[in-house]
């Protein structure tokens, strides 16, 4: 079976997908990915990739298009103007992959396409050369709604290549039902996948008092720096415990003088750092918030766009997380993301929901199934 993957360059979007590309190769399935540039994040994952795409990055495309600055801190907005705002600019950034990701699949024979549900063109075409296809979401949202959302955008595509809608695709979820997602499609485990990296030989063990790893993900430290962690690292300096700063080369200044507790890292892949962590504090989004819950610790979530806010309201109903806007964190509330054991028992609790789903291997089987239904 030949499997194409593809989706937005970005790794909160493509990153969740290489677990089930790695499970289907491991099958003995054959695996391409179909992808525009930045491809740097996607290379080291060791599969072929195929560029499409007119060389702009996703930001360039949507300045470009708009003459708007790309924000993505929107705390005024609902979230279904955020979804909106969203499916606008991501089929912006889907029109000129659309010829390539065509002439791929064809091309190559595909005989299932997985794709990101913010990629615009897949759904194009999986229904024009009527290929089975699997929308891999990657959080909490639903990936139907993301695919109706862009299509709406992408109305002149649909036109121009003669199709008259979207394919209708299988959902796959890594999220547990408690959380969210699609139903009536596949759910697999989370296995986190966060790219190579070196790890200091004193993050494999736990510290000798608490240690709290703060991450804000690969897109929001390029667009709006550490602002969203200014209070907080202030606020940490009373704290009993250990602040490792997980922002890889993020400008630190306006941090000030760090407080003693509080330690920046290099880019270090944060599975690896939660194994030998007590908490997690972060943006909210959902590659950062799945691969704590896999691990298994409380977090404090500090939503700033996206679908950050989603994904809090997700999770703090589930009892595991904490959330805060970033002014308000103060030394109370970091006292309890590390000392409740309520937190801490449903943290474990959704470890063992996630624990309970199919693994990508198992998962392989109902995928194949898709080819010859």
């Amino acid at each position: 079976m030949r499997v194409l993957f593809t989706g937005p360059a970005s790794a909160g979007h493509l990153f969740p997908m290489i677990p089930t590309a790695q499970a289907l190769r491991a099958a003995g399935h054959d695996v391409l990915f179909a992808c525009s540039q930045p491809l740097n994040h996607l290379r080291q994952a060791g599969f072929p990739i195929v560029e499409i795409g007119d060389g702009r990055t996703i930001r360039e495309v949507f300045e470009q298009s708009t003459g708007e600055e790309a924000r993505y801190v929107n705390p005024d907005l609902s979230t279904d103007q955020i979804l909106d705002m969203a499916a606008r600019g991501f089929a912006l950034a889907s029109r000129p992959t659309v010829d390539g990701l065509l002439e791929t699949a064809e091309n190559w024979g595909a005989d299932l396409l997985v794709y990101d549900s913010f990629q615009a063109s897949a759904p194009l075409v999986a229904a024009k050369l009527k290929i089975p296809s699997v929308i891999q979401n990657f959080g909490v949202t639903s990936g139907h709604d993301m695919v109706a959302r862009l299509a709406a955008n992408f109305t002149e595509a649909y036109e121009t290549y003669e199709v008259e809608g979207p394919a209708v695709p299988t959902a796959l979820d890594i999220v547990p039902t408690s959380l969210g997602g699609d139903d009536g499609g596949l759910r697999m485990r989370y296995l986190p996948y966060n790219g190579g990296g070196t790890i200091s030989a004193g993050l494999l063990r736990r510290g000798t008092r608490p240690r709290v790893a703060v991450t804000l993900g690969t897109v929001l430290t390029e667009m709006d720096g550490v602002r969203a962690i200014i209070r907080l690292t202030e606020a940490a300096a009373s704290v009993d415990a250990e602040f490792l700063l997980a922002v890889g080369d993020a400008d630190l200044t306006p941090l000030g003088t760090l407080p003693d507790n509080v330690r920046p890292l290099p880019w270090t892949p944060l599975a690896e750092l939660l194994t030998a962590s007590d908490a997690l504090i972060h943006h909210g989004g959902s590659g950062t918030m799945l691969t704590a819950l896999q691990a298994g610790v409380p977090q404090l979530v500090l939503p700033q766009g996206a679908d950050h806010f989603t994904n809090a309201d997700a999770l703090t109903a589930t009892g595991a997380a904490l959330r805060s806007t970033s002014e308000a964190v103060d030394t109370p509330l970091l006292t309890r993301l590390i000392s409740d054991p309520d937190l801490r028992e449903a943290a474990t609790r959704l470890q063992a929901e996630n624990a309970a789903l199919p693994s990508p291997a198992e998962t392989v089987p109902a995928l194949e199934a898709l080819t010859t239904n």
